[in-house]
C-alpha cells in the first residue's frame, strides 16, 4: 500500500489558518488587486492544501526512503523540544515558511517546495486541474510550485483573470521590456520572471495617460488652482407635492468629511422652489442630517411630505430622476478642501458627449441589482455622461497601445510571426496583445471606481468603489473621481496595483498554464490531479455581477479573444447556482444545482487520478431549506448535503477534512449575518468501481 499524502494525516494547522487570515489585509502586488473578483481563497490556503495533496506524510513507514531524506536535510524544527525532531516536524517547520506572503516570491523557498514535489511525484509532478477557478488562487499557486496548471470556469472574466496570471507570463518569462526607455538601459539578467512585461504596461499606461489628457482633460479642470479630486452629487426627484414643481435632493447624509478637525456639510439653501448648497463647517443638525429615510423612503426638503420608495421607484423608471452638484473637493496644500459648486461646473459636466455607451440590459435581480428597482436598467445608465466619455477614451487607446507595443516588440527583434496570443504566440505580434490584456484590466479596475454608484468615503476623504459588497448597490448621493487626479481612484493608481501585481506573478517558462472556458458539467480529460473551489448553492449568481466588467472588457478584446468574448454578456442559463429568481424557484433550483454539482463530480471521477487525492473547498452558511418531494413538503439541509452527496454518489469516498481560515470576518458579506470566516477543505479518494 503506498504511503498517505501529508493531507490525509497532519497539518500545521494554526499556522496556515494564521497566514490565510493575515494575507487579506495585504494589497500591494497581491493578486486580488489584479482584478476584482467576489470570493478568492488565500495564496496560502490553496499553497498548503496542493503541496501536502502531492507530498507523502514522512513519517508513514511506507513513504519514499529519498523522500524521507530530503525531509530530513530540511533544518530541524523550531518546535523539536515539544514535539520532537522527526521528518513530519521539518516538513511542518517548512510548510510553515512556505506559506507566508514574504516567502511567496522568495526562490529559494519556493525551489525547495519544487524539489520536494519532484522527489514524492517520482519527478513527474501531475498537471492540476481547477474547473471552477474563478479569482485564480489555486492555479496560479499550482503554478508556483513547478506544476502544469490548468484553470477552466464558464465566466469569461475568470477566464481572462486565469490567462492574466498564468498563461500569458511564462510565454514571456524573463524576457527585457521592449519600450524605447527601458530599452536604453538594460542590463543582461536583469529582467527576471515577468518584470520585463510590468515595465513595458507601465509605459504604455503611462502614455495612454497623456493621449486620454490631451483629448479629454478639458472636461477635469482645475478649481482655485488646485486639482479636482471628487464632484459631489445629489440625486433629485420631482416633489410629490402637488403643489410644488421642483427637483428636490435625494441625500443619505449631507456631510461631506467627517474627518476630526475637518468637518464639514453641504448645508441646503431653500430660494423658493429651488436648492442650492453651501459647504459649512461643522456636522449638520441631527435633524436635518439627510433626506433619505431607512426603510421608509425620503421627505421632500421644501415641504416635508413624505416620498415613498415606491414613487421613487416610479420616476425612476420613468426616466425622471436627476442630479445636483452638492460640493468640489480639491487637494490642497495642507489636505482636502471643499468648495461650493458652481453652475459652470455642472455645465461642463454635462456637456461631456460620449462616443460610445454600453447599452446592453443590466440584470435586474431583486438581491444583487438594486439600481435596476429604479430605471437604471442599461449599464450605460451606470454612469455619467464624462464617466462614459473617459471610459471610452481609455477604452479605444488601449488597441492604440496594443498597436505601439507591436511595432516596439519587432524593433526590438521579437519573432515577426504574427501568431496571435490566443493561438499560443510568443512572438511580437502576441506580445503587443499580451500588453493589451493588463491596459484592459487597469480600464475594468477603473470602472469600478468611475461610476454613478460610487460614494464618497467620509472619514477617510476619499473614493469608495461600486464593489463594496458583492451587489450593484443603489446609492442616492454619488462620487464622481478624476481619472487624472492624484487621489484614490486615478488612472495611473490603477496601472500601479496591475503592474505591481505582474511583478509578483510566478512566470516560469518551465511550469506552464492554460486558461479555458469550459462548463464544469462538460468536462473531459486525461489524467491529473484536482483541486477546486466550486459554487456554494445560492450564494451569488457571479455572472450577473460580472457582466460589469465584461461589457468594457468585450469591447477591448473582443479581437483577442473572439471565442471567449463570443457572447454579448456573460453566459448565465448554465452557471452552475441555484438562484430562485432565475431557475423559476426554490425547489427547481435545487435540483438544477444537485443534479449540476452530480454530473460535474462523475466527469471529474473518469479521468482524475487515483494517486493524489481529489481536494474540494467548501465554505458556505448552513441553512435549513423546504423543498417539495413526492408531493410532500420536506426539510433538508443545502450546501453541506448536497456536496457531500454529490461526491459520494460521483463515486469518491471522503477521507479528511479541514477546516481553512479563508475569509474576512470583518467584509460588508459577513457583518450582522452568519456567513462562515472559514472553508471546509474535503480531501476525496476515488474508490475502486467495485467498491462503488
Amino acid at each position: 500500500m503506498p504511503a498517505k499524502k501529508l493531507i490525509e494525516v497532519a497539518l500545521p494547522l494554526k499556522a496556515i489558518n494564521h497566514a490565510s487570515a493575515r494575507e487579506k489585509s495585504i494589497r500591494h502586488g497581491h493578486p486580488s488587486t489584479l482584478h476584482l473578483w467576489w470570493s478568492r481563497k488565500p495564496l496560502a490556503t490553496a499553497r498548503a492544501v496542493i503541496f501536502s495533496s502531492l507530498v507523502d506524510d514522512p513519517d508513514d513507514p511506507q513513504a519514499k526512503p529519498d523522500f524521507i531524506a530530503a525531509c530530513n536535510d530540511l533544518p530541524p524544527a523550531d518546535n523539536v523540544k515539544t514535539n520532537g525532531d522527526t521528518p513530519r516536524m521539518r516538513l511542518f517547520d517548512f510548510i510553515e515558511r512556505l506559506v507566508t506572503w514574504e516567502n511567496t516570491t522568495d526562490e529559494q523557498t519556493m525551489n525547495t517546495a519544487r524539489k520536494l514535489i519532484r522527489i514524492a511525484t517520482n519527478d513527474n509532478p501531475p498537471p492540476l486541474l481547477d474547473p471552477f477557478a474563478g479569482g485564480g488562487s489555486i492555479p496560479l499557486e499550482a503554478q508556483r510550485l513547478g506544476l502544469e496548471a490548468h484553470a477552466s470556469d464558464l465566466n469569461p472574466v475568470a477566464v481572462m483573470i486565469n490567462k492574466a496570471m498564468i498563461d500569458i507570463p511564462p510565454r514571456f518569462a524573463n524576457q527585457p521590456p521592449v519600450n524605447p526607455d527601458d530599452r536604453q538601459q538594460i542590463v543582461q539578467g536583469e529582467w527576471q520572471a515577468a518584470a520585463g512585461l510590468a515595465a513595458d504596461v507601465r509605459y504604455y499606461g503611462q502614455w495612454m495617460r497623456q493621449q486620454a489628457h490631451d483629448k479629454i482633460g478639458h472636461l477635469y479642470p482645475k478649481h482655485k488652482g488646485e486639482t479636482v479630486i471628487a464632484w459631489l452629487w445629489a440625486r433629485t426627484v420631482i416633489s410629490p407635492n402637488p403643489a410644488l414643481n421642483a427637483h428636490v435632493p435625494l441625500v443619505s447624509s449631507f456631510a461631506l468629511s467627517k474627518k476630526k478637525g475637518r468637518q464639514c456639510w453641504a448645508k441646503p439653501i431653500i430660494e423658493g422652489d429651488s436648492i442650492r448648497f453651501e459647504v459649512t463647517p461643522g456636522m449638520p443638525p441631527e435633524k436635518q442630517s439627510g433626506t433619505m429615510i431607512r426603510r421608509q423612503g425620503a421627505r421632500c426638503i421644501l415641504s416635508d411630505a413624505p416620498i415613498p420608495f415606491d414613487y421613487i421607484r416610479a420616476e425612476g423608471q420613468a426616466g425622471r430622476l436627476g442630479a445636483q452638484l452638492m460640493a468640489i473637493v480639491t487637494d490642497g496644500k495642507h489636505g482636502r478642501h471643499y468648495h461650493d459648486p458652481t453652475p459652470e461646473a455642472e455645465d461642463l459636466a454635462r456637456s461631456a458627449e460620449p462616443e460610445w455607451a454600453p447599452d446592453y440590459e443590466t440584470s435586474t435581480h431583486p438581491q444583487y441589482m438594486a439600481a435596476a428597482r429604479y430605471g437604471m436598467t442599461s449599464f450605460s445608465d451606470l454612469f455619467t455622461a464624462r464617466q462614459l466619455t473617459a471610459l471610452t477614451t481609455f477604452s479605444d487607446l488601449v488597441n492604440g497601445a496594443r498597436q505601439q507595443a507591436h511595432q516596439d516588440a519587432l524593433a526590438a527583434d521579437l519573432p515577426d510571426d504574427n501568431i496571435p496570443l490566443r493561438d499560443g504566440g510568443q512572438g511580437a505580434r502576441a506580445y503587443g496583445e499580451a500588453v493589451s490584456v493588463y491596459l484592459a484590466f487597469v480600464v475594468d479596475r477603473g470602472t469600478d471606481y468611475w461610476s454613478n454608484l460610487c460614494s464618497w468615503n467620509k472619514p477617510s476623504e476619499k473614493m469608495r468603489n461600486l464593489f463594496a459588497r458583492q451587489a450593484v448597490s443603489m446609492v442616492w448621493d454619488y462620487a464622481e473621481g478624476n481619472p487624472f487626479s492624484d487621489s484614490t481612484g486615478n488612472w495611473t493608481s490603477h496601472l500601479n496595483w496591475v503592474c505591481k501585481v505582474i511583478l509578483r506573478l510566478p512566470a516560469q517558462a518551465r511550469a506552464l498554464g492554460f486558461s479555458n472556458q469550459q462548463d464544469a458539467t462538460k468536462l473531459t480529460g486525461n489524467a491529473i490531479t484536482l483541486s477546486t473551489d466550486p459554487p456554494y448553492y445560492d450564494n451569488v449568481p457571479y455572472a450577473d455581477l460580472s457582466d460589469f466588467f465584461y461589457v468594457w472588457m468585450r469591447r477591448n478584446l473582443r479581437g483577442i479573444y473572439p471565442d471567449v468574448f463570443g457572447t454579448l454578456l456573460v453566459p448565465k442559463t448554465t452557471e452552475l447556482v441555484a438562484d430562485n429568481q432565475r431557475l423559476g424557484g426554490r425547489d427547481e433550483a435545487k435540483d438544477y444545482f444537485e443534479s449540476g454539482m452530480l454530473e460535474t463530480f462523475t466527469n471529474i471521477r473518469q479521468f482524475v487520478t487515483d494517486q493524489y487525492p481529489l481536494t474540494v473547498y467548501y465554505a458556505f452558511k448552513q441553512q435549513d431549506a423546504s423543498f417539495l418531494k413526492d408531493g410532500k413538503l420536506q426539510r433538508g439541509r443545502t450546501g453541506w448535503e448536497t456536496m457531500l452527496t454529490s461526491l459520494i454518489k460521483a463515486g469518491f469516498t471522503i477521507c479528511g477534512t479541514w477546516p481553512m481560515r479563508t475569509e474576512l470576518s470583518n467584509r460588508v458579506r459577513a457583518m450582522n449575518s452568519n456567513a462562515l470566516a472559514s472553508s471546509i477543505i474535503l480531501v476525496c479518494r476515488p474508490r475502486p468501481a467495485d467498491a462503488r
